[in-house]
């Protein structure tokens, strides 16, 4: 049986975040959900409200033997921009915040010394590095919405940032 690990990124619309994760080398699974609330069981149109608390956020499933939680970090602080407060792009409102949330102390290790290496070089970033709470998995019509739709992100894109 292969071991599997897994990581949360909340990087703006869940749309685009997980349109860059199903296209990375290792990655077995990706999730769209909601995580960093208050109310159990959130749907969709109550996180657009802003007033449940939650981020927007993709689930990541991946295979160690193929790629490493820093692959993954890096990816996430490549496909977005940062320094963005509360919003990517034209989506506006907490739930489309920047935010890794880890699961373990590794984890939290690594996002802090990307976020670092990002001062380093001049970024001023926002994202937040916040221990993983509950995710609550999103609707079904959410998931692979741009292989399922097709386009391609509008508020996400790759920028070379390591």
């Amino acid at each position: 049986m292969n071991k599997t690990e897994t990581a949360i990124f909340a990087s703006g619309c869940f749309w685009g975040t997980e349109y860059f994760f199903e296209k990375a080398e290792g990655v077995i699974s990706t999730q769209v959900g909601y995580i960093g609330g208050h109310k159990d069981r959130p749907t969709y149109q109550e996180v657009c409200t802003g007033s449940t608390g939650h981020a927007e956020a993709v689930e990541v499933t991946y295979d160690p033997s193929v790629t490493d939680f820093r692959t993954m970090a890096m990816l996430f602080f490549e496909t977005h921009d940062p320094t963005q407060i509360d919003r990517q792009g034209p989506d506006i409102g907490t739930q489309y915040r920047t935010e890794l949330f880890y699961l373990d102390a590794h984890q939290k290790e690594v996002a802090e010394e990307l976020v670092q290496i990002l001062e380093s070089k001049g970024l001023k970033v926002a994202t937040k590095i916040t221990e993983a709470s509950k995710f609550w998995k999103g609707e079904g019509y959410h998931e692979h919405y741009y292989s399922n739709k097709g386009g391609t992100p509008y508020c996400h894109g790759y920028t070379k940032r390591f």
